[in-house]
């Protein structure tokens, strides 16, 4: 079956990580910048070479994020990315191509693990099953 695993951020985290601490994101020096790609492309090797690695991307911060709705009328409605007070969003993700849920919960678990400078807010990894068709909806 096939999961996407998603780890989460702010836009105040991505400041962090470019030198600009904040109350709640602490600021990230080179070596841990340096930890955490590390860390990951381990990860990434290692799924890669059990097969079970379908695609893996970081995002880039929510500032970036573009917003698009519809009004009333059905026109689009456009709004530019989330600014440092939104709540965390996508800053990541794999698809993962797993045997079990099981499994899938062990890699995410071993995500969680990521290094990170002190202080620096913890995000829950996210598990969520990839609709294999109509039939996955009840």
């Amino acid at each position: 079956m096939k999961y996407l695993v998603m780890v989460q951020s702010t836009q105040a985290d991505y400041e962090a990580m470019r030198g600009r601490p904040s109350q709640h994101s602490p600021v990230w020096s080179e070596k841990d910048l340096q930890a955490m790609f590390s860390f990951m492309e381990g990860i990434n090797n290692d799924l890669a070479e059990s097969g079970e690695l379908v695609d893996a991307q970081g995002l880039v911060e929510p500032a970036k994020t573009r917003f698009v709705s519809v009004d009333a009328e059905g026109r689009p409605v456009i709004s530019d990315g989330p600014y440092g007070e939104t709540k965390e969003l996508l800053a990541g993700y794999w698809v993962l191509d797993c045997a079990s849920l099981e499994r899938v919960t062990e890699i995410a678990a071993r995500v969680a693990r990521c290094p990170v400078p002190e202080g620096t807010p913890d995000y829950p990894v996210v598990i969520r099953p990839i609709q294999d068709g109509a039939g996955d909806l009840c």
